[in-house]
C-alpha cells in the first residue's frame, strides 16, 4: 500500500504538471481569442465534466458545508485571477508574477502550521527553496521602477488563490467532484459578468477552441489532482508543490516553442527539483 506521504506527493506533482499544461495551452489560445473568452471556457470544460465524473463513480452528495467551501473557492480563485490579469495589463511581469505566487504559497502554509502542525525541518528548508524556485522561474528580469499597482493587485491575486487552496482542504475531506463543480459555476458566473461589464467577451474561432477545450481538460485535472493531495496529506505540502506549476508552463514552451529560458530561469527549476526532494524526506 501506498504511504500518504508519497500521494501527496504524486497527486501535488500531477497537480503542477496539469496546471502548467493548462497555462500553457491558455497562454497560447490568447494569442488568437480573448483573455476572457478563453477563462471562461476552460471553467465551463469543468463545469460540464465534472458532475459527469460525480455521476460515474457514485460521489455522495456532500453535506451544504462542503458546497459552501466550494463556491468560496469558485469566487476567490477567479477573483484572484482577475487580480492577476489587471496587474500583468498595467504592471510589471518581472514583479507581478512572482509577488502573486509567493502570497499564494504564504497563506495555505500559515494556515497548514496553525491547524496541522509544524512540518519537519527539512520541509521547511524545502518550502524555502521551493518559493524561491517559482519566484527565479516566474522571473523576466524586467528592471525599473516599481510601482503601486505592480504590488497591491499581486497581494489580491495571491490572496484570493491561497483562499482557493484552503478552501479546497475544507471540503475535499467530504466529496471533491460536487464541491469543484460548483466552485467552477461561481466561477463563471463571476467571470462572465466581469466580461460582460467590460464588454471583453467574444466568441473565439472554430479554429483555437480545441485548444481552449484543452486546457479547460488541464485545468480540471489539476483541480481534482490539487483537492486528492490535500486529501490525503498536508496541506502545505500539496499546495507547495502543486504551485510549482509555473515550472511546468516554461518547460513546455522550451520544448515545444523552442523558447529560450533564461540562466536565472534554469536555476529556480533546479531549485524545484531540489525543493521536491526535500519535501520528500
Amino acid at each position: 500500500m501506498i504511504s500518504p506521504e508519497i500521494l501527496v506527493i504524486f497527486f501535488s506533482l500531477a497537480a503542477a504538471a496539469t496546471w502548467g499544461a493548462a497555462d500553457f495551452g491558455g497562454g497560447f489560445a490568447t494569442k488568437r481569442a480573448s483573455v476572457y473568452s478563453v477563462v471562461i471556457i476552460t471553467q465551463a470544460v469543468g463545469l460540464v465534466l465534472l458532475p459527469f465524473l460525480a455521476l460515474y463513480f457514485s460521489e455522495e452528495f456532500p453535506p451544504m458545508n462542503g458546497m459552501f467551501w466550494g463556491f468560496v473557492a469558485g469566487v476567490a480563485g477567479s477573483l484572484g485571477l482577475l487580480a492577476l490579469y489587471h496587474a500583468l495589463s498595467m504592471g510589471k511581469m518581472g514583479v507581478v508574477a512572482p509577488i502573486s505566487a509567493v502570497v499564494t504559497v504564504a497563506l495555505p502554509v500559515v494556515y497548514g502550521a496553525f491547524n496541522e502542525g509544524l512540518p519537519a525541518g527539512h520541509q521547511i528548508a524545502g518550502f524555502v527553496m521551493a518559493i524561491a524556485a517559482m519566484w527565479l522561474i516566474s522571473s523576466t528580469g524586467e528592471k525599473g521602477e516599481i510601482k503601486k499597482q505592480d504590488v497591491v493587485y499581486p497581494l489580491l491575486a495571491g490572496v484570493g488563490f491561497g483562499i482557493f487552496f484552503i478552501s479546497v482542504d475544507l471540503f475535499s475531506e467530504s466529496a471533491v467532484f460536487w464541491p469543484l463543480t460548483v466552485a467552477k459555476l461561481s466561477a463563471v458566473v463571476v467571470i462572465l459578468g466581469f466580461a460582460l461589464l467590460r464588454r471583453s467577451a467574444t466568441v473565439p474561432s472554430k479554429g483555437v477552441l480545441p485548444l481552449i477545450i484543452l486546457a479547460g481538460l488541464f485545468d480540471t485535472g489539476g483541480n481534482l489532482f490539487f483537492a486528492l493531495a490535500s486529501q490525503v496529506g498536508r496541506l502545505d505540502i500539496a499546495t507547495v508543490i502543486a504551485s510549482l506549476y509555473p515550472g511546468s508552463t516554461v518547460l513546455l514552451a522550451w520544448i515545444i516553442l523552442k523558447e529560450r529560458l533564461s540562466s536565472m530561469q534554469w536555476i529556480g527549476v533546479v531549485l524545484a527539483l531540489a525543493a521536491i526532494a526535500l519535501i520528500s524526506l
